[in-house]
C-alpha cells in the first residue's frame, strides 16, 4: 500500500542522520525535497540515488495533491523532506501530508533532529509545557503585540529567527519585559554551536560583543513564568439600552441620549434598536 514517509534530516551535523532515515530514502520510490538540491548533496553523501521532486513552499499545495494522486494511482511509496530538521515544524510539508491524509494514504514519521526540541532540550528552563512560534513577525509594530500576547498566555515560548534579525527580536523583547529570560541556541549541533542563557538584556549584550553574530539560524527559548504579566481586559460594558437608560437619567431626551452613544462609537442601527426596545418597554 502506497505511504508518504516524514523524514527528519540533520540540522549540521550529518551524524545525526539516522540509519532508519537512510534506509528509507534508499527504499521509496520518489522523495519530494523542499529543495532537490540540498538533499541531492545529502543523498549523495549515504550513497542514495532515489529520484527527486521539489515539493517547497510556493508549490506544495498543488504539488501534493499531484504527488499524493500518483501514489495511489501507482501505488507508490514517498519520502518527504526539507533542507533540515523535520518536515512541517516551521518548514514546508504540510500540503502533502495533508494531501495524503485527505486520500488517506498512511503517513509514516522518520524522526530525528529538529532545532526547537533541540533548543528546548538544552535551554535549562522548565519545558514541560511550551509554545512553539516559528518565525514571529518582521513588523515591529506586530512584533510587540504578538511578544504581548506570548507572555500573557504561556510560561514558555520558542521560536526561530535568522541571523540577521535576532538581534532586533531580542532588543524589542528587552523593551517590552527586561526580566525576562532567555535562551539563545546558534548553530545548533554544528562545530561551532553556542547556546547563551540569561536575563534578555545580557544575552543582547553578548550578541552584540560577538562579530560572527550574523552567521547562522537561531532558535530562542524565552521564559515569562517570573513575570506578573495580565492581560489588560476591559471593564464589562453595560447593554446599548442600558447605557441610554443612564444618559435619559442624566436628564438628556432620547434624540441626545442617541447621538451621544454614536459620539462614543457606537454603532448607529444598533443604537435605534436599543432605543426602540427601551420606547416599547416604558412607553417613552
Amino acid at each position: 500500500m502506497a505511504t508518504l514517509y516524514v523524514v527528519a534530516t540533520p540540522i549540521g551535523n550529518l551524524s545525526d542522520m539516522t540509519p532508519r532515515a537512510i534506509e528509507v530514502l534508499k527504499s521509496v520510490s520518489l522523495i519530494a525535497a523542499e529543495d532537490t538540491r540540498v538533499t541531492g548533496k545529502l543523498c549523495h553523501v549515504f550513497h542514495i540515488d532515489t529520484p527527486l521532486t521539489a515539493c517547497h513552499q510556493h508549490n506544495e499545495e498543488g504539488k501534493g495533491r499531484q504527488i499524493a494522486k500518483r501514489m495511489l494511482e501507482e501505488n507508490i511509496d514517498v519520502a518527504l523532506t526539507t533542507d533540515a530538521g523535520t518536515p512541517g515544524i516551521s518548514d514546508p510539508g504540510y500540503g502533502l501530508t495533508r494531501a495524503c491524509v485527505a486520500l488517506e494514504i498512511p503517513v509514516i514519521a522518520i524522526p530525528g533532529a529538529c532545532a526547537m526540541a533541540a533548543a528546548l532540550s538544552v535551554s535549562g528552563m522548565d519545558t514541560r509545557e511550551f509554545a512553539f512560534y516559528g518565525f514571529l513577525p518582521r513588523e515591529k509594530k506586530d512584533l510587540k503585540l504578538k511578544l504581548k500576547e506570548m507572555a500573557a498566555g504561556i510560561k514558555v515560548a520558542v521560536a526561530h529567527e535568522s541571523p540577521f534579525r535576532v538581534k532586533e527580536l531580542l532588543e524589542t523583547l528587552h523593551e517590552l519585559f527586561p526580566e525576562a529570560v532567555v535562551s539563545v541556541s546558534c548553530d545548533l549541533t554544528k562545530l561551532h554551536e553556542l547556546t547563551l542563557r540569561g536575563k534578555v538584556g545580557d544575552v543582547l549584550e553578548k550578541i552584540k560583543a560577538n562579530p560572527k553574530a550574523e552567521k547562522g539560524e537561531y532558535a530562542i527559548v524565552m521564559d515569562f513564568s517570573m513575570l506578573a504579566v495580565h492581560e489588560e481586559r476591559p471593564p464589562p460594558s453595560l447593554s446599548l439600552e442600558a447605557e441610554l437608560v443612564e444618559q435619559l437619567l442624566q436628564g438628556h431626551d432620547m434624540r441626545t441620549a442617541q447621538k451621544n452613544l454614536v459620539d462614543l462609537g457606537r454603532k448607529k442601527n444598533a443604537v435605534y434598536q436599543a432605543a426602540l426596545k427601551i420606547k416599547e418597554l416604558f412607553g417613552a
